[in-house]
């Protein structure tokens, strides 16, 4: 993880960020020159959206990208003096594959060390919990009790959780669903024991499918971070310092409640806690 200077940004918040709310009319604060050949080497910045994950992006009632990490990109493209560009993917192992093939400049993803191989990440902007799902006459009652054998876990291909799960679990067996927003039905249709995913994605799915329950609380937190591709030292640190400043204006914030996205919160200063 590249360094983190919260404190730096925190005092430009009221007029830089607060601002884009009330009509977006503000000056853009004007970009090192580095960090705009960095981060829009083509004249514009290309933007990895992943529709997988429904707490940061969804389509708009027109098909638009929008949500909270659109908010974003469209807001570091103000800054950088250039238009907004959209790759959008369905998943968050599209979206990784995405910005390595150079398709995109940057994109929104969970931190993870298999990922850190090739992606420099920004501290995260948001937490999002990460639970399980059962029938409802399932013997599992705790996060604890999974792991044992004979568990069959349905998890979103090279999603976070899978990357996680692939880490920790010992004795229960992981099963891939192509996206995470088909894990639930994957699950169903192959009778597997236990769903893993974004914990309001799998509470839309039990309100939707009867006879599920969620277990009770987490079994990870998930820190949401944007991310470019390593190498590129200015733009690295000007990412990071945005991501900085977003949170610490309010600007996060108020387009998790615009777009009323409820059980993610702003992650705190500087890096993954």
């Amino acid at each position: 993880m590249f360094g983190m200077k919260p404190n730096s940004c925190r005092c430009l918040a009221g007029v830089l960020v607060a601002a884009a709310f009330l009509g977006g009319c503000a000056i853009a604060p004007s970009a090192p020159s580095a960090a705009v050949a960095d981060l829009a080497p083509t004249g514009k910045l290309r933007a990895v959206i992943n529709y997988g994950n429904p707490i940061l992006a969804k389509k708009d009632a027109a098909g638009e990208p929008a949500g909270v990490s659109v908010d974003l990109a469209r807001e570091l493209a103000r800054r950088l003096g250039v238009s907004a560009e959209w790759v959008t993917v369905t998943s968050a192992g599209q979206a990784v594959e995405t910005l390595k093939a150079g398709r995109v400049d940057v994109g929104f993803f969970a931190i993870d060390p298999a990922r850190g191989a090739d992606t420099a990440f920004t501290g995260p902007y948001v937490q999002i919990e990460g639970a399980y799902l059962v029938r409802n006459d399932s013997p599992l009652r705790a996060n604890d009790e999974v792991d044992r054998d004979g568990i069959r876990v349905a998890v979103g291909a090279k999603s976070a959780y899978d990357l996680y799960l692939s880490r920790t679990l010992r004795k229960a067996k992981i099963e891939r669903a192509p996206t995470s927003p088909a894990v639930v039905d994957y699950f169903i249709a192959h009778r597997l024991e236990v769903a893993a995913g974004v914990k309001q994605q799998l509470e839309m799915d039990a309100r939707r499918i009867p006879g599920l329950r969620l277990l009770p609380g987490r079994f990870m937190v998930i820190h949401q971070a944007m991310g470019m591709r390593l190498g590129r030292e200015a733009g690295a640190r000007y990412l990071t310092a945005f991501v900085e400043e977003m949170k610490a204006s309010g600007f996060v914030d108020e387009a998790l409640r615009r777009h009323a996205i409820e059980g993610a919160v702003v992650a705190p200063a500087g890096g993954v806690r």
